[in-house]
């Protein structure tokens, strides 16, 4: 006779769930394109500011180090405060210094802004996000729920920057109006969106957290609690396989730069090819997580670090006389193999058996592992380009991250045996 009740309350829960699914959706995928600006539109960035590449990397550099000493913290402040209010504040705190941004200050003035955009996505916002979806979904869910997150923010970052790319070509082409000028109108646009975005986060999320049901909830010792993580193999098996697949991510920042200094492509050319690029990953990324649910996630993620590493090492093959249709097609490769690890690299956060009371520790832990890359990959990528200027300096960066890929998938094969014979055991 409860049938019908209990299936009603079943859907109305699962669209309540859906629902702040996609509010997180919209902000992560909102956040982050101002900072990474530069994978649209790195040369014209390096104009307008009049810095060089290695300055640029040390401001990535920057923003790495903050990232990696606000982990843990972050961790430990999304165990304790409401993921609106971190969200929200993260989000209009971001957008406030894009409009500091905005005047193209000079290069000590843009390390702050780096700076306090890393306290910003690092320490108020990126714990908070990843367990509200871990706790948002059910244990045979966490793959499509990390899928839907990551493939979900790529949809919104590939609408906006597809918007955007076309409003810049507008803005040069049409209007006449000088890079810089154009530049500025980008930066505006991603201002203006997250803006108004910090204050409907407040009024739509949820503050009620699951875990304050648990007995232990204030149970809180931050040391003994690190310990139990620090201890857990499987932690740092599933930190370096993030650690690999985002290596591979990373190396598609320089995809623009790459294109257009080693191919001969315009700015507007090369724009239109990353931004094609964006639209693999809502593609990717979910296929990767509900390929997960249905599969087995390590597995998946193992054969997909092995198939990124191989697009990657083809983008090297490409010769310079290869044509535009050959290299938007293995840039869409790329794109739609690192996307689909991003897609599912973290659904292996359930693999590690973290209870919830301490899930944001343990994010922000293996976060710590994982986004290192954040640190030292800027310091290495602008050095090595140019002390091996053209294509050989991208061609020798490219190889060792398609190699670390390679890494990666071992270390994803060794952590599905561990789970598989700690269930063994427990069984």
């Amino acid at each position: 006779m409860n049938e019908p009740a209990d299936s009603n309350a079943s859907a109305a829960s699962a669209l309540k769930r859906y629902s702040q699914l996609a509010v997180l959706v919209i902000a992560a995928g909102a956040i982050y394109p101002l900072i990474y600006l530069r994978q649209n539109f790195e040369v014209s960035i390096l104009e307008s500011f009049g810095i060089t590449a290695t300055e640029l990397g040390q401001s990535y550099a920057m923003l790495g180090v903050i990232f990696v000493l606000t982990y843990v913290p972050s961790g430990w402040l999304a165990d304790r405060v409401s993921p609106r209010l971190l969200v929200s504040f993260s989000l209009a705190a971001t957008g406030l210094l894009g409009i500091w941004f905005s005047t193209m200050p000079s290069f000590p003035t843009l390390t702050i802004i780096f700076a306090g955009w890393g306290i910003a996505t690092g320490l108020t916002f990126w714990s908070a996000m990843i367990k509200a979806v871990a706790v948002l979904g059910k244990r045979e869910e966490q793959g499509r729920f990390f899928g839907i997150l990551d493939g979900g923010r790529g949809l919104v970052e590939a609408i906006l920057a597809s918007i955007v790319v076309w409003l810049f070509a507008h803005w040069l082409q049409d209007l006449g109006d000088p890079t810089e000028v154009a530049l500025r109108k980008v930066i505006w646009f991603y201002v203006i969106f997250m803006l108004a975005l910090a204050p409907t986060v407040i009024f739509v999320i949820d503050d009620r957290r699951p875990e304050k049901a648990d007995p232990k909830s204030n149970d809180i010792n931050f040391w003994r609690d690190l310990k139990f993580i620090l201890a857990k193999q499987e932690v740092w098996l599933s930190g370096f396989c993030i650690l690999c697949g985002y290596q591979l991510f990373w190396a598609t920042y320089s995809f623009s730069a790459y294109m257009q200094q080693n191919y001969g492509l315009t700015a507007v050319a090369v724009g239109t090819i990353t931004v094609a690029k964006l639209w693999m990953r809502p593609i990717g990324a979910a296929a990767a997580g509900f390929a997960g649910d249905f599969l087995d996630r390590e597995k998946v993620l193992a054969w997909l670090l092995v198939a990124g590493a191989v697009s990657l090492a083809t983008m090297v093959a490409l010769p310079t006389t290869a044509g535009t249709g050959m290299l938007l097609t293995v840039v869409l490769i790329v794109g739609l193999t690192t996307y689909a690890i991003r897609g599912i690299f973290w659904a292996t956060l359930d693999s590690c058996n973290i209870p919830v009371r301490i899930k944001g520790l343990a994010i922000g832990t293996i976060s710590l592992v994982g986004y290192s890359p954040d640190i030292y990959l800027p310091l290495i990528n602008g050095p090595l380009l140019e002390a091996y200027p053209g294509k050989l300096g991208y061609s020798i960066y490219f190889s060792g991250i398609a190699f670390m890929g390679l890494i990666g998938a071992l270390a994803a094969w060794r952590l599905k045996t561990v789970v598989a014979s700690r269930d063994v055991s427990a069984a």
